[in-house]
Formats: C-alpha cells, structure tokens, sequence
C-alpha cells in the first residue's frame, strides 16, 4: 500500500463519507485514491479553499461527525486560515488536511514550500507534520481523538507529498480504528459525585432560577435534555446566540435570546431579575454580556455553570459552583436527581412573569413585522421568512452570515420543528461563509433544505462557489440582503458620530443577473408581496438552488437590535415597546 491509499481506507474506515477540498500540484496521489474509492467516499471539490473550509465547518455543525477538507501547499494553505479558525474557535470538530512539498525540497526554496505545522498552531488543537508513512495510520487515529474529544475542535496534519506516494507494508502497520472517536463527543464525561445534587439543592432555594443554553448544547445534542430538566423543575430558559433553536420557540419555558447582537429585552430582563443562573454550554463571552456591562446587577455568586471544557469555569464571574462534563451527561444526572416531591409549581409566578413580557414584546414587534416600507424592512423580511419556512412543514438547516441577516433573525426567527437547525459562525464574525456552507449542510443531511442567509458584502467574497452549487444540483435556498455597502460596518461609522462615511459603500450586485448566469433559478424581490412570492416558489422548487435578491433597507439607516449600539444612542434596550432609532 501506499500513503495515499492508508489515508484514505483509515478516513472510509472512521465513517469519512465526503472530502470537502481544491486540487492542486501536491495532492494529486490523495485524489488518485478518492477515485479509487468513490463508491465509499465522495470528494466536493470547492472553487476556494475558504469555501471548502466552510462546508466542511457546516457540515461539522449539522452532524456528530467531524467535517473533513483537503488542500495543497503554499496558498492553499493559507486561504484554509479562516474557516479552521472559526471552527476551531466555534467548538467544531474538523481536520484538515494540507498536502505539502516533499520531506527532502525542506529549507530549499521550493515553490510554494510554508512550515504549515506551525502556521495553524495557534488556532488548532493538534497541529502536526507527518515525517514517516508508517505513521500514517497512528497519526489519523490520533486527529480523530483530539477533534472529538473534550471540547472539539479544529486538527490539522501537514502531509508531504512524498507521505503519500511511500509504500509501506501493511504488516508493519494497524489500521484499527477507535470507534468512540468516529463521532462527538468522544469519551464524554460525567460530573464528579455529589454536584448535581448541590445544584437541585441551590435551585431549589431560588426564588427565580433561570436557565442558560449555549453552543455546547447544540454541540452535545442536549436539547431534549435542557427541555426535560426545565420542564420537570418548571424552570424558564433563555439561548445564546449560538443556542439558539434548543427549545421551540412558542414553548412557555422558551423565553428568548440573550446579549448584545439580535437579543431578546423580555430575555435580557429574566437575566437580571433572576436571583440564580445556570449556564450550560456557554463560556460567558463578550457577545452573552455585552461586554461584561449586562446584568448590571453583578452575576458574581448567583451563577453557575456546566461546560465540557474547565478552563473556562469562573473565568469572567464567580461561579457558586462548577461542573465540568458533557452538557448531556450532566443534564441526565441532574434530570434522574431531583428528587419527586420537588415544588416546580413555586416557580409559577416568575415563569408568568416572563411571559407576560414576551408577549407584550411580540405584540409591539408587529408594527415592525407588519411593515410594508420600501426598501423593504429587515423585520418584515424575517417574517416573510418565518412564514414560509412553517408553511413548507419541512426541517432545513439554516446557515447565516454575520452582518446584516444576524441581529434581525437572531431576534425575529422563530424555530419551532426541532429538526431544523440554525448556525451563525460567531468566534471571528467573518464574510463569505454561508453560501458555500449550504454545500456542507447539504452533505451533512440530504433530506433537509439548506438555506443560506447573506449580504451583499459577503456574496461578493464566495460568489464562485454558484457553479459548485449549480454542479453538484445542491437544493439550497440562497437568500442575498442586497443593500450595497457593508452596512455594520456603515452602522458602526455612524454610531461614532461619522456620518459622511468612508469606504464601506459599493455597486449593489444584481443579484439575480448574477445567479442567472450560473444557471440558478433566480428571483428580485424588493416588496414584502413580492418577497413571499419568491419563498413560497423556492421552497417549491426541487431542480437544484436557487437565490433571492432581497432588496432592504441597510442596518446603518436604523440602528438594529444591539444592547450596546441601542444604549450608545440614548435608548433603553430593555424597553418593550417597537421603536425606530435613527442613526442620524
């Protein structure tokens, strides 16, 4: 066997059934094997190598299994940094695979030769170069592990062409694979004796407990586990933005989203009413307190936390106590505790109380959602959205960028079948990754739509990966917010009081000019009328993508829903009540 070959039955041996990558000068002899192997492992080629690292960042997201992405040497590399960061950041399980110049071209002026070992050291959990064929098989086993264990994350191996094309002899090596690391989380932990039990006993004094749900929780697939823990203790829950969907949203317990960007006032309000909060799966950032500015009431000894990962325990508060293990392990050992007289009914009023405010909320947001302005507002296009997502009665797995779809369909998305999943990649807040990351969704599951939200800043930043789409007949629903400039950026301007703005403007793409040069069905829709016509058309639609130009009014016009931006301004965030807050 050679080192190709190796890799490739040890990939298909792990459960590997697609290879998100670009083909290059070096990995020629990985690609001779994938075709070798077809029937077991499909490889996506990408138009970039940023592209394939975001589908296969999606992929890692909507499945337990760890998105794989191949690229060659030099600047194949180096395109491949945004997206392994982001996974790596996000608590995304991916590897990727960088086919380098041969061992003996080392400190010789190769073309293209880069110390990529080195290069994602800091943004990987493992960051290798493979020296030995033989290894090979070890070395596989061991990115398996290291991604899918603890917390997941990103692994890169630094494999020399000359790797690939060794023979080695099959009796030298073991091409076992471990089978708890084919998927996450591997090796999962329970929590130390005693602990769930000191949790029931400090929630049971609470006179107003509330429950926060992370990421981790997506990552652990604990949602039914946060749904019974809350229904059978009667405790309210609110999500992180990266949370968001581990409860239906009209489900009583089910409050809303907390923080900076998209956030929910009735859920930030139960934040800083609350007299004890459990946080699960979330490391307590910047965007989750704005900026530790929120609660103003200190969260300092009323908080507690369970995370897979200890070195974030108390790291930006006083915990009155840790637990580290996995959300779902831990959130089965606290359900099987508590005890069978426990007085769930005592928490009644605060859960009232808080639905009460959701209401009132969601009431005042319909002069928003009933909206028919030109340009189209961003409020009324999430409810043409929302419409037609129930009304096709089908799950979809929806990816969004960050910009202008994140505030408003953070606060006005509601997702209530919980076989749809909704991601927006938030560690580095980057452009260009939902378009491509519909090829991923689709991959990671063919029976749900993957639709894919975008502005034109970040369109401009992947539109060739059209033709990947148009290619492979990925049933994406591609949804453009065309407004021509990079509008938080403009909002941000304009927040410090620059109101003559400088470099963030540009042509506004015609969007459905565009999709239709790749073959796409295409729509313009730049009225509400028009918008649910083009949804409930793509939603029908079963021939490939599709893509909507939606023309709507820029963020940087009316300041969106954000905690810091809204209080910068005058404004109580906190207040109930629709209102439009000019930036002007």
């Amino acid at each position: 066997m050679n080192g190709a070959d190796i890799l490739v039955k040890m990939l298909i041996g792990y459960g590997v059934d697609t290879v998100f990558g670009v083909p290059g000068d070096t990995n020629v002899p990985l690609y001779e094997s994938l075709q070798m192997h077809e029937e077991d492992i499909t490889h996506v080629m990408a138009r970039d190598e940023r592209s394939a690292g975001f589908m296969a960042d999606a992929y890692g997201r909507f499945t337990n299994r760890p998105g794989i992405v191949e690229c060659p040497s030099g600047a194949g590399a180096m395109y491949s940094l945004p997206p392994i960061a982001e996974s790596n950041a996000s608590s995304v399980p991916v590897i990727l695979l960088t086919i380098d110049i041969p061992l003996p071209g080392e400190g010789r002026g190769v073309l293209t030769e880069l110390d990529c070992a080195k290069l994602f050291e800091p943004i990987t959990k493992m960051s290798v170069q493979i020296k030995s064929a033989e290894k090979l098989p070890e070395i596989i086993r061991r990115a398996f592990r290291v991604a899918c264990s603890g917390k997941p994350g990103a692994v890169h191996l630094q494999i020399p062409e000359d790797m690939l094309l060794a023979d080695v002899d099959p009796a030298k090596i073991s091409m076992h694979v471990e089978t708890e690391c084919k998927t996450f989380p591997a090796f999962p932990t329970r929590p130390a004796p005693g602990l769930v039990e000191n949790l029931i006993d400090i929630l049971a004094s609470a006179e107003k407990p509330l429950i926060v749900s992370g990421g981790g929780v997506i990552r652990s697939c604990a949602g039914d586990d946060i749904l019974a823990v809350a229904e059978r203790m009667n405790i309210p829950v609110c999500t992180t933005m990266t949370g968001q969907g581990t409860m239906p949203d009209d489900h009583e317990l089910s409050i809303g989203v907390i923080g900076d960007n998209g956030f929910h006032p009735h859920a930030n309000r139960s934040m800083e009413e609350s007299d004890f909060v459990l946080f699960v799966g979330s490391r307590m950032g910047s965007v989750v307190t704005s900026g530790w500015t929120f609660p103003k009431i200190t969260l300092n000894k009323r908080v507690a936390q369970i995370d897979i990962n200890p070195d974030i325990m108390a790291n930006n508060y006083e915990n009155v106590i840790s637990i580290t293990g996995d959300a779902s392990l831990v959130l089965k050992d606290l359900l099987a505790a508590i005890p069978t007289d426990f007085d769930s009914a005592k928490y009644q009023p605060w859960v009232t109380h808080l639905n009460t405010m959701r209401s009132n909320f969601w009431e005042n947001a319909q002069v928003l959602l009933q909206n028919d302005a030109v340009p189209l507002r961003p409020e009324r296009a999430v409810r043409c959205f929302n419409e037609a997502l129930e009304g096709s009665g089908k799950p979809a797995l929806i990816y969004s960028d960050a910009g202008t779809p994140t505030p408003h369909m953070t606060r006005f998305l509601k997702i209530n079948d919980p076989a749809t999943r909704f991601a927006i990649p938030r560690a580095f807040g980057g452009l260009g990754s939902a378009l491509p990351a519909t090829v991923g969704a689709w991959r990671a599951d063919p029976t749900k739509r993957p639709i894919g939200l975008f502005g034109d800043g970040s369109f401009g930043m992947c539109v060739g990966e059209l033709e990947t789409l148009v290619r492979l007949q990925v049933p994406a629903i591609l949804i453009l917010f065309n407004n021509g400039h990079f509008g938080w950026i403009k909002g941000l301007h304009r927040l410090k009081g620059h109101n003559q703005c400088f470099g963030v403007d540009f042509t506004p793409p015609r969007g459905q000019a565009i999709a239709e040069a790749f073959d796409l069905k295409a729509w313009t829709a730049k009225t509400a009328d028009q918008l649910d016509t083009a949804l409930n058309e793509a939603f029908a639609y079963k021939k490939g993508p599709c893509f909507i130009d939606v023309h709507v009014e820029s963020i940087a016009d009316r300041v969106p829903p954000v905690y810091s931006w809204l209080n910068k301004k005058g404004e109580d965030p906190l207040q109930l009540n629709a209102k439009d807050v000019s930036f002007l």
